[in-house]
């Protein structure tokens, strides 16, 4: 059994809130089918598809992996983490995580093929890994990978924005948008924001 796993990361650059890393594996065979009963032979950047599609293709993914057919896991690395190691650290900590618990529900037995989008690099015993720039346009474990970890954090943001209802978390999701910040200013930060993203507000 020949297993692929893809891997991305969403939520960098956000005020507030973790930023979330998707991976996402199935058999090699499930390449074809996954990209035209997905996401319809059209590969597109999560960030780029409307809320609506994503939770369809999360909605499909997470049917799948109640049948056993693919497996996916999410690690969120919080807002004091990556003050107090850094965003890098964060996303690596979170890449190892996942391939972990990837291992445990899936029971794959080797090394399988590891995918990964933009510069993310997964640890060094997995010798066969592939950085692919705008990965979640080119290859369908990664897009798979990106939608979960996107849709994730969505999720939990719009959660969040029960327990912070100062900040409009449910509409700009953490994100440095101009209404954010405004409400920045007027509110001072709370236990959610990443002080070290945040010095000059």
């Amino acid at each position: 059994m020949k297993l692929i796993i893809g891997i991305d990361e969403v939520g960098r650059g956000p005020l507030a809130g973790p930023v979330t890393v998707g991976a996402f594996t199935a058999e090699k065979k499930m390449k074809k089918w996954l990209l035209k009963n997905i996401f319809d032979n059209k590969l597109r950047d999560s960030k780029k598809l409307s809320q609506k599609k994503r939770e369809e293709i999360y909605k499909k993914l997470l049917l799948l992996k109640k049948q056993g057919e693919v497996f996916f896991a999410v690690f969120y690395a919080s807002n004091k983490m990556i003050d107090k190691k850094g965003i890098s650290f964060s996303i690596k900590k979170g890449i190892t995580s996942c391939l972990k618990k990837l291992q445990h529900i899936s029971n794959y037995t080797g090394l399988p093929c590891v995918y990964l989008d933009g510069g993310l690099k997964a640890p060094a015993e997995f010798k066969n890994q592939k950085t692919i720039i705008k990965g979640d346009e080119k290859d369908v474990f990664i897009a798979c990978a990106s939608i979960v970890a996107k849709v994730s954090r969505d999720r939990l943001m719009y959660r969040l924005a029960s327990k912070y209802p100062h900040y409009a978390l449910e509409i700009h999701k953490g994100y440095g948008t101009k209404l954010h910040y405004s409400l920045l200013k007027k509110h001072g930060l709370s236990p959610l924001h990443r002080k070290s993203f945040c010095k000059k507000i």
